[in-house]
């Protein structure tokens, strides 16, 4: 599949790596179908995009938790995971979705919000997590600086 994106030109995707979300993503249920983009132009290589199938103007940054968080660890109930597949430890990537304002130093990820993607189904969900453990504008801008000056 050819799409002509906003912020990647044109990509091709190969259909088996389009992640479903069934109940699409929070704010947007229509979207349903994505690919994972690795683009270290447009950013870091920590940095990766759902880049929506079906709007080819949207694609949303996001990195793996542990890298700004390395503790982070939410408790999901498995209930939630039913429209996605049995998970298993190996075939689950969990991402968290990254806001960058005009002044990059209010950077932050939304560790309340999680992108959790079954592997082996090629499905994926995002779910609220019910406790207030974890912060929807957890700021990471010192955090990556700090990791950066460690290379």
């Amino acid at each position: 599949m050819v799409i002509v994106t906003k912020n990647f030109d044109t990509i091709e995707i190969d259909d088996e790596k389009i992640i479903q979300f069934p109940s699409g993503i929070i704010g947007f249920p229509d979207l349903t179908d994505f690919a994972l983009v690795h683009d270290d132009e447009k950013g870091s290589g920590n940095v990766h995009w759902l880049q929506s199938v079906q709007e080819p103007a949207f694609a949303m940054p996001v990195m793996d938790p542990l890298i700004v968080c390395p503790d982070y660890n939410p408790v999901i109930d498995d209930e939630v995971f039913a429209p996605i597949g049995n998970l298993v430890e190996n075939e689950m990537l969990i991402l968290v979705t990254l806001t960058v304002p005009k002044d990059i130093k209010n950077m932050s990820v939304n560790l309340k919000g999680p992108v959790i993607i079954n592997a082996t189904t090629k499905k994926a969900c995002q779910v609220i997590l019910e406790d207030n453990q974890y912060e929807i504008k957890f700021p990471i801008y010192d955090i990556l600086n700090k990791e950066k000056e460690g290379e």
